[in-house]
C-alpha cells in the first residue's frame, strides 16, 4: 500500500512539474503570437520595423514601400551607384490565407531579381501545435526548402513529380494544414510582386462585356440581386465593447454597368462619370451608413492614399489616392439609405476586370483585450456581378483548393482505410454478444483477437503513423465553436481527427466512452499493451489494483482536470492549451519523448512505468479527455448486460481492470473501458458462479442443459421458471441492470402523446418541483431570482450590451444552481434513449452530466438565435 502511494505521489509531482515548466520550456518560441508594431501594415519604411536584412543577405539598403500590393526594394548600398538586388515583401500585405489556427502566418520574404527566394522569416504565427506539440524549428526548416527555388516553379507540399514539373516539399508531420497554407502564402506573395516588377507576365483578365436591359432598379432590388453589397464590422470584432451600433457599416457596388450606374446615379450622373473615365478604367462607389469610423482613414492627407480600403482581385490589390476619388453627390435609387460619408473610387489598372470576382477590404485597427496590443485586421466582403448582367455569363474560374481539400485529396487512400477501420471496430463491437458467447473465461480469443488487433493498429498506425490521437484541446475548441462560431474548414483540416471524432461522438451515445477509450485510443492502448506484455513476461506478481476506496476517490481527479481546463479556456484559450500538456499525447506521438524538454519526457515515462503494475492508470485517474467523454456516457443507449445474481456474485468485479463494477454488481458506464470480460462470464456456464451452480444441479439431476438466454440464465425447462435459478439472496437485493435505483416520477406515469411531449419540455426547462419546495424552500426562491437575472443577461446579450464571456459566466452559474435544485427535488435522469421512460435516481455526476450537456445545447441554440437576429438587423 505504501509503495502504491509513493508511485502516485511521484506521478503527481511529475505532473505538477510538467505543468509548472510548460510555459517556460518554450519561452524562446518568440514567433508564437508575437507582438508586432501596430503601424506595420501602413508604415512606408517597413524595414525600420522588421528585420529585412535577415531575409535578404548582402543587402545594405531598403527602399520605402512601393507598388500594389506593397513591396520593398533591396540594394547593395545606399549610395548613388546602388544596385538593385531584389525585393522584400510582407505576406499579410498580399494574402491573409489562414493556417490551422484560422489566422495567417505572418512571414517576411526575400526574392532576388530573377524571382528566386533568398530568405524567409516567420514574424508571427498562432499555431499552438508549433508551440507545444512540434518545435517551432520545424517550420523554419520547412521554409528553408524554398531558398534557391523560383517563384515561377510549380511548388507543392508532398512528393516531386518531374513529369508534371512539380517540385515537392517535405511536410511537417502533424502540421500538414499549416505547411499547405504556408506554401500558398509563399507562392501567392512571390507571384504578386513578381508580376508587378516584370519577373512574371502580368495577370490578364478579359474585360467585362455588359448585358444591358435599360431597367431602373430600386435600392432593395439592387441589394437582392447582389449588385450592391454590405461590409459590416461589429465593435467586438475589433476588440471593443459590444454595442447596438456597428463599428462601421459600408455599402458598395459597381458603377460601370449601365443598369447599376444609372439606377444609382441617374442618367446625367452616370453619363458625367463616364466622361471622366478613360478606356480600361473602372468605377465603384462606397457609402458609410453606420458607425463612427471613417473608411477614408484619419491620417489621410492630400497626395496620400486611402489606407483603410482596398480592392482585391485574385493576387492583385488596388489602393486609391486622392486623384482616384470623385465626389458622390447623391444616390437616386428609390429606398436608398441615408449616409454620412461617400466616395466614388476609380481603379486605373488594366489587370482589373468587373467580369471576375473581387472583394472590398476594410483595414480595421483591432485591440487585443487580453494584452492591449493593437494590430490591423482585414474585413472582406466578396462581390461578383450576376451572370445575367454579363454577356455570355460569368467566366469559368479555377480557384485553388482550400488547404483542407488538398489534404483530403492527397491522403485519400489512407483516409478511406481509416474510415474502414472505424466501421470495422463499430461492427465488431455491435456483434459483441456473439463473440462473447463463443468465448470462455479461459479462452477469450474470439474477443481478444479483434481487440488486440485494434490496439496494435491504434498504437502503430493511428498514433505513431497518422498522429491522430484525439485531445482535450479539440473538445475545448469544439465547445467554443459551438457557442461562438462554427467553422467547418477548421475541423475538416485534419481528416483523421475529423473522422475519429465522428466515430467518438456516435459511439459514446450508443455504447459509452469505453469503445474509444478501451479499444481505439492510441495512448490508452499503449498503456494496456505495456500492462499485458509485462504480465506475459513474468511480472504478474507485481501487478495490482488500488484498493476500491482509493480508486473511488482518485477517479474524480480527471473530472477536476477537465472542468479546470474548461474554466481556464473561458478566459484564455492559449493558457488552456498550455495546461493541456497534462495530456502526454503530443510528447508520445507527435514529437517523441527524445525531442522534448525533460519534464514532458519524464511525465510520459512515469505514466508508462506505472502502467507496468497498474492497468491504465492515466485513463482511470488523470485523463481529461476521458472525463469529457464519460459525462455523455451517462446517456448511452446500449449498456453491458447484468443479471439479478450479479448483485451478490463478485466474479466480474474481481476481474474488472477498470474497477467499474460496484458492490451491488452495477456497472458505472462512465468508468467502464469495455474489455468485455464481464460479458464473457455472463454466458460462461463454467466461469459464471450462478450458471455453474445451475449447470451442476442439472447434470446431477440428469436434466437438459439448455442454451443461455438473453437474460443470462439457462432457458427454463418446462414448467420451471428463471426465478428458480436466482438465489434467494440475489432476489432480495438491488437490480444491477440499472446503474442506480429505478425512479419513475409520478407525474410521468401513463402519459402519452402531446401530454408526454409537454411533460418532457417541462422536465428539461423547469427545474423546480413540489418536493424541492418542501425540502429546500430558500434554495427554490433564490433560484427564481437567478433565473430572472440569467434571462435578463440573455436579453442584454441579444441587444449587444453584454459580452459573450459574461453570458457564459451567467450560464455556468445558472447550471450550477440547476444541479443543486434538481438534486433537492427532481433527482432523476433517464437511463438509455430519451424516448424511453426508463428513469433512475441521479447521483451528483449523473446530474452534472445531464445539466451540463442540456445547457450546452440550449446555450448554443440561443447564441445561434441571437446571431441570426443580429444578422437580420
Amino acid at each position: 500500500m505504501i509503495s502504491l502511494r509513493r508511485q502516485f505521489a511521484t506521478l503527481l509531482l511529475v505532473l505538477l512539474a510538467a505543468l509548472w515548466l510548460a510555459p517556460r520550456a518554450h519561452a524562446a518560441a518568440g514567433a508564437y503570437e508575437a507582438e508586432l508594431p501596430a503601424e506595420l501594415s501602413t508604415a512606408r519604411d517597413m524595414c525600420a520595423l522588421v528585420p529585412c536584412a535577415e531575409v535578404f543577405p548582402g543587402a545594405r539598403h531598403f527602399s520605402e514601400r512601393k507598388g500594389q500590393p506593397p513591396y520593398v526594394e533591396a540594394y547593395d548600398n545606399n549610395g548613388t551607384q546602388k544596385k538593385l538586388l531584389g525585393y522584400v515583401m510582407l505576406s499579410t500585405d498580399i494574402t491573409d490565407t489562414p493556417a490551422y489556427s484560422g489566422k495567417p502566418v505572418v512571414t517576411l520574404i526575400g526574392m532576388d531579381t530573377q524571382g528566386r527566394f533568398v530568405g524567409v522569416k516567420v514574424l508571427k504565427h498562432s499555431e499552438p501545435i508549433l508551440l507545444l506539440g512540434i518545435p517551432e524549428s520545424a517550420l523554419l526548416k520547412f521554409n528553408a526548402q524554398y531558398l534557391g527555388k523560383s517563384v515561377a516553379d510549380k511548388i507543392e507540399v508532398g512528393q516531386s513529380r518531374p513529369d508534371e514539373n512539380v517540385l515537392g516539399l517535405d511536410a511537417i508531420s502533424g502540421a500538414t494544414v499549416t505547411v499547405i497554407a504556408q506554401n500558398q502564402v509563399m507562392m501567392a506573395s512571390g507571384s504578386a510582386v513578381a508580376r508587378q516588377v516584370g519577373i512574371l507576365a502580368p495577370t490578364v483578365r478579359e474585360p467585362a462585356r455588359y448585358a444591358e436591359t435599360g431597367k431602373r432598379l430600386s435600392w432593395a432590388e439592387l441589394v437582392q440581386q447582389g449588385t450592391v453589397q454590405r461590409l459590416r464590422v461589429l465593435p467586438e470584432q475589433v476588440g471593443l465593447d459590444k454595442g447596438p451600433a456597428p463599428f462601421i457599416e459600408l455599402w458598395f457596388g459597381d458603377l460601370n454597368h449601365p443598369d447599376i450606374g444609372k439606377s444609382l446615379l441617374g442618367d446625367n450622373g452616370w453619363n458625367n462619370l463616364r466622361l471622366q473615365l478613360k478606356e480600361g478604367e473602372h468605377a465603384f462607389f462606397i457609402v458609410r451608413t453606420g458607425g463612427k469610423e471613417s473608411f477614408k482613414g484619419s491620417g489621410f492627407v492630400r497626395g496620400g492614399i486611402y489606407d483603410r480600403v482596398q480592392v482585391r482581385q485574385g493576387a492583385d490589390s488596388f489602393t486609391f489616392r486622392d486623384l482616384d476619388a470623385l465626389n458622390l453627390y447623391g444616390i437616386e435609387a428609390a429606398g436608398a439609405p441615408s449616409y454620412n460619408e461617400s466616395v466614388i473610387f476609380i481603379i486605373r489598372s488594366a489587370a482589373f476586370s468587373a467580369a471576375y470576382p473581387w472583394k472590398l477590404s476594410f483595414l480595421g485597427n483591432r485591440v487585443d483585450r487580453a494584452t492591449g496590443t493593437r494590430s490591423f485586421t482585414s474585413f472582406d466582403t466578396p462581390y461578383w456581378l450576376p451572370a445575367a448582367m454579363l454577356q455570355g455569363g460569368r467566366p469559368t474560374i479555377e480557384e485553388p483548393d482550400a488547404p483542407w481539400v488538398r489534404v483530403w485529396k492527397s491522403r485519400a487512400l489512407e483516409i478511406a482505410l481509416f474510415a474502414v477501420l472505424l466501421v470495422a471496430v463499430s461492427v465488431v463491437y455491435a456483434l459483441r454478444e456473439k463473440l462473447t458467447r463463443l468465448s470462455t473465461h479461459k479462452n477469450k480469443w474470439p474477443v481478444n483477437a479483434f481487440k488486440y488487433s485494434f490496439w496494435a493498429l491504434s498504437i502503430g498506425w493511428i498514433g505513431f503513423g497518422a498522429m491522430a490521437q484525439p485531445s482535450i484541446t479539440q473538445v475545448l475548441t469544439w465547445f467554443h465553436s459551438l457557442l461562438f462560431q462554427w467553422t467547418w474548414s477548421l475541423f475538416l483540416s485534419d481528416p483523421f481527427i475529423f473522422l475519429f471524432w465522428i466515430f467518438i461522438i456516435v459511439t459514446v451515445f450508443l455504447f459509452g466512452r469505453g469503445l474509444f477509450c478501451g479499444w481505439m485510443c492510441p495512448f490508452g492502448s499503449l498503456q494496456e499493451g505495456i500492462y499485458k506484455i509485462a504480465r506475459a513476461v513474468g511480472l504478474k506478481r507485481f501487478q495490482t489494483q488500488l484498493p476500491q476506496k482509493w480508486h473511488d476517490r482518485l477517479k474524480w481527479i480527471k473530472y477536476a482536470v477537465f472542468f479546470g481546463l474548461l474554466a481556464v479556456s473561458m478566459f484564455s484559450m492559449g493558457l488552456a492549451e498550455k495546461l493541456a500538456e497534462v495530456e502526454p499525447f503530443k510528447t508520445t506521438f507527435l514529437v517523441g519523448v527524445m525531442n522534448r524538454a525533460w519534464p514532458y519526457s519524464l511525465f510520459v515515462a512515469a505514466i508508462l512505468g506505472v502502467s507496468i503494475v497498474i492497468e491504465r492508470p492515466y485513463c482511470k485517474y488523470i485523463c481529461p479527455l476521458g472525463a469529457s467523454l464519460a459525462m455523455p456516457s451517462t446517456f448511452r443507449w446500449f449498456g453491458l448486460k447484468r443479471k439479478q445474481d450479479c448483485n451478490s456474485c463478485k466474479a466480474c468485479a474481481v476481474g474488472c481492470g477498470a474497477q467499474a463494477i460496484d458492490a451491488d454488481g452495477r456497472i458505472d458506464h462512465r468508468e467502464c473501458l469495455h474489455c468485455l470480460d464481464c460479458m464473457v462470464l455472463y454466458t460462461d456456464t463454467k466461469g459464471c458462479p450462478p450458471l455453474a451452480k445451475e449447470r451442476k444441479r442439472r447434470e446431477k439431476d440428469g436434466l437438459e442443459i439448455t442454451p443461455i438466454g438473453a437474460n443470462g440464465y439457462f432457458i427454463p425447462i418446462h414448467p420451471a421458471t428463471v426465478q428458480d435459478q436466482i438465489s434467494a439472496k440475489a432476489a432480495q437485493g438491488p437490480d444491477p441492470r440499472m446503474p442506480t435505483t429505478p425512479a419513475l416520477p409520478a407525474h410521468k406515469a401513463g402519459s402519452q402523446g402531446l401530454r408526454w411531449i409537454w411533460l418532457e419540455l417541462v422536465d428539461h426547462l423547469w427545474p423546480w418541483s413540489r418536493e424541492g419546495w418542501a425540502s429546500r424552500r430558500a434554495l427554490q426562491i433564490a433560484g427564481f431570482s437567478l433565473a430572472v437575472a440569467a434571462s435578463v443577461a440573455w436579453v442584454m446579450t441579444a441587444l449587444g450590451t453584454l459580452s459573450s464571456g459574461a453570458i457564459i459566466g451567467w450560464w455556468f452559474g445558472w447550471s450550477v444552481y440547476e444541479v443543486l435544485i434538481r438534486l433537492s427535488g427532481k433527482r432523476y435522469v433517464k437511463d438509455g434513449p430519451w424516448w424511453r421512460d426508463q428513469y433512475r435516481r441521479a447521483g451528483v455526476m449523473d446530474m452534472l452530466s445531464y445539466v451540463g450537456f442540456k445547457n450546452l445545447l440550449i446555450g448554443a441554440a440561443l447564441f445561434l438565435a441571437i446571431k441570426a437576429v443580429v444578422g437580420l438587423a
